[in-house]
């Protein structure tokens, strides 16, 4: 029998497939978050994680009722900014100058009411070494007579520490206080010591600061007081022998025009600033004579601003203009020679001569302002050079008066702060004040803080929630079985062709109902072998499984059924030369089929026969031959196909399984597309992956997977609502509203 020929030699419709080019089977899950998958995951375990979330429960009840009730009772207590200052203004409390500042001091307040010494204060007050109540109540055996006392003075004040429960909320100054001990009585008491003794403290420590305090400035007052008579003594000194005459009216620095006087004016400095502001006055008003004289003097003179302005030019223009008015008139009436025309003329003529006159009187006033201004310039100038030779040569001689009148200023400031200081510390040394004030005293408590029945469930039920998330997990990442379609893509890498669910009446019932849910599925498949390549549907396709029983040869029936339906000529090939089930379901004569061909030269038609479907024949396998795997790996297998290609628009070839037998590799070389066929809750990864991989020895087309025998009973709700329910309403012969 002869057998295939390398790649080379296929014929050409063979050659032209394409390659993929990659591993099927070796993709990797798809990123993001699954949440249909998980769902299906977790109700697939519900009973897991209920069983876990009622042990959970039942051993956070039990834990609770072995545990000693503890009581807490609680203080609070308001919490002010505070800092001792020696040196500063006001009252030794004060603000914090910032936020950081402030969160700093109520942290070290928090510490102080934590810290050993504070406790060592409580446990003196409470009379709390070796006092048995106290022990008993901090739910321990009360330490033996024969204790060393270090040792006993250590264990009570790590019990104190370990039960005091300090917290300030991060925008509140009122700090909560607790104790927590077994006994109600001995935490009430024990956290309003605490508070009572941090009061005791912030004010000794306040004492001590204020005495000291005292003591500090009291000395560095009588220093001050010297350093200020000296200074004062040597800057009256170097003045008496400067000749410097000061008054001394303004803080240092604040002169304006002594040229650094150091806060003193002298009278040559005043008298120079007075002169020099006459000066500047005298110099803007000759300007403005000036400008004033310029302005007539550039214009006629009946034109000028200055002359017209003046009331008596003013009348005299008026009138000329009522003259010239009637001179109009009588001109209009008479001749020139007309007496009243002769006078009118006389009277303008008189009226010109007074403007003229009246204009240069005023030419001339401007005149002596300008002279005047000018002479009281150049006098105020001359005074002011003067004074600035005096003021010059003053000036070179208060270089060391500034000095020593500057160093008394400060000697003066300082010695008024210390002395202002030392006044506020005497009126305040018998008052004691403390930053802390307690807001709520501690009571004894009624019932216990813990055990907590309520929050013992909440985290038991939070620890058994994580528990049973781990539990499921794990199963769900050593289960390799492919149970929904997602595992089919997120196990395998293979694109999911269809999902066929599982049928309640028999297959071939299921079959033959069009409106059936196995039927939809088979619809959905053929959709999608439709668009399954580029070209569209493929000629000759392999349909196949890992193992048997998968329901391949439904599948293969199914898939030539549905496109026979759309008007194709289809042919539905059984290509399991070891145990033939097509012509028993179809219920057709097997002397003559695959068998028959592959073993002698008849023509094709002659083992084909027509099935109860329009357009679909069939080719069973024919009688059993000793040796499939020759037969499907023949030349004459090769041929066979050739010519079921050019005579049927599809040609379905239904083949063994791939674990064991060597024939559906063998064929897959062959055909256009591969179809893998997987049952839902028995195909597993590690058998699929191994049957892909014979698959892949020969490179075949792998179109993609059809899940079979789909249980949507055990899955998400989606798979529920898509095959669990019927869209037809088959009663009424309706559609659902």
């Amino acid at each position: 029998m002869a057998t295939l020929a390398p790649n080379d030699q296929l014929p050409e419709r063979w050659q032209s497939h394409p390659d993929d080019g990659a591993d099927p089977y070796a993709d990797g899950p798809r990123g993001g978050i699954d949440f249909r998958l998980i769902l299906a995951v977790i109700r697939r375990r519900q009973w897991w994680i209920v069983g876990i979330l009622a042990l959970a429960v039942a051993a956070a009840v039990l834990v609770t009722s072995l545990q000693t009730p503890l009581y807490t009772a609680q203080a609070s207590v308001q919490i002010n900014d505070q800092s001792d200052r020696v040196l500063s203004e006001g009252e030794d409390t004060g603000q914090a100058n910032n936020g950081y500042d402030t969160d700093r001091f109520l942290k070290t307040q928090i510490g102080v009411l934590q810290s050993r010494g504070l406790a060592v204060r409580v446990a003196q007050k409470l009379k709390l070494f070796g006092n048995e109540r106290f022990y008993t109540a901090m739910t321990i055996e009360p330490p033996p007579p024969g204790l060393p006392q270090r040792q006993m003075r250590e264990l009570t004040i790590g019990l104190l520490q370990g039960g005091l429960k300090v917290d300030l909320p991060y925008d509140s100054r009122i700090a909560s206080l607790a104790f927590t001990s077994g006994d109600p009585a001995v935490s009430a008491e024990v956290a309003n010591a605490f508070t009572a003794e941090m009061i005791q403290a912030t004010l000794q420590r306040r004492y001590d600061s204020s005495a000291y305090a005292r003591e500090f400035v009291s000395n560095q007052l009588g220093e001050a007081k010297t350093r200020l008579e000296a200074s004062e003594r040597a800057l009256n000194a170097y003045a008496r022998e400067a000749g410097l005459i000061r008054t001394r009216d303004t803080p240092v620095g604040d002169d304006e025009g002594g040229g650094g006087s150091g806060g003193a004016s002298s009278v040559t400095t005043a008298s120079l600033i007075q002169i020099n502001s006459a000066a500047n006055e005298a110099r803007a008003a000759r300007i403005a004579a000036e400008a004033r004289l310029k302005a007539v003097n550039s214009v006629p003179l009946l034109s000028s601003k200055e002359v017209l302005a003046n009331s008596t030019v003013q009348n005299l223009v008026s009138q000329r203009a009522a003259l010239q008015g009637r001179l109009e008139l009588e001109r209009a009436e008479h001749l020139d020679d007309y007496p009243g025309i002769a006078e009118l003329k006389a009277q303008i003529a008189e009226v010109n001569r007074q403007l003229n006159t009246v204009a240069t009187s005023v030419r001339a006033s401007l005149r002596n302002d300008y002279v005047a201004a000018q002479a009281a310039e150049d006098a105020l100038d001359a005074q002011v050079g003067t004074l600035k030779g005096a003021t010059l040569a003053e000036q070179d001689k208060s270089v060391q008066y500034n000095l020593l009148a500057r160093e008394a200023d400060t000697n003066r400031e300082l010695f008024n702060g210390l002395l202002q200081r030392y006044k506020e510390l005497n009126a305040a040394s018998g008052i004691s004040t403390s930053n802390l004030a307690v807001i709520d005293e501690a009571e004894a408590p009624l019932s216990p803080s813990s055990p907590n029945l309520m929050r013992n469930i909440v985290l038991g039920l939070i620890l058994g929630l994580l528990l049973a998330i781990g539990v499921v997990f794990l199963s769900f990442t050593i289960d390799d079985t492919i149970r929904v379609p997602e595992d089919v893509e997120r196990k395998l890498g293979l694109s999911l062709l269809g999902v066929v669910p599982l049928s309640e009446i028999d297959p071939d019932e299921a079959l033959a109902d069009p409106k059936s849910p196995m039927s939809e599925g088979y619809n959905a498949l053929r959709a999608s072998l439709l668009h399954a390549t580029s070209a569209g549907l493929p000629p000759v396709m392999l349909v196949t499984s890992a193992q048997a029983s998968e329901g391949k040869t439904t599948t293969s029936e199914a898939v030539a059924r549905t496109l026979a339906r759309l008007g194709k000529r289809v042919l539905l090939v059984d290509g399991d030369l070891r145990r033939p089930s097509i012509h028993r379901r179809l219920s057709v004569d097997n002397e003559r089929g695959l068998s028959t061909l592959l073993t002698s030269g008849d023509a094709l038609d002659s083992a084909v026969v027509a099935s109860s479907e329009p357009g679909l024949d069939l080719l069973t396998s024919g009688p059993v031959p000793p040796s499939p795997t020759e037969l499907t790996s023949s030349i004459r297998f090769r041929a066979l196909i050739d010519e079921m290609a050019d005579k049927y628009d599809a040609v379905i070839i239904d083949s063994p399984p791939i674990l064991g037998l060597a024939d559906a590799p063998a064929m897959s070389a062959l055909v256009d597309g591969v179809i893998l066929v997987i049952e839902s809750e028995r195909g597993r990864r590690g058998g699929l992956k191994a049957a892909l991989r014979r698959l892949r020895a020969m490179r075949p087309i792998l179109l993609g997977a059809v899940l079979t025998k789909f249980d949507t009973s055990h899955a998400a709700n989606r798979y529920s609502e898509y095959y669990g329910t019927k869209y037809y309403d088959y009663d009424k012969g309706r559609a659902p509203a």
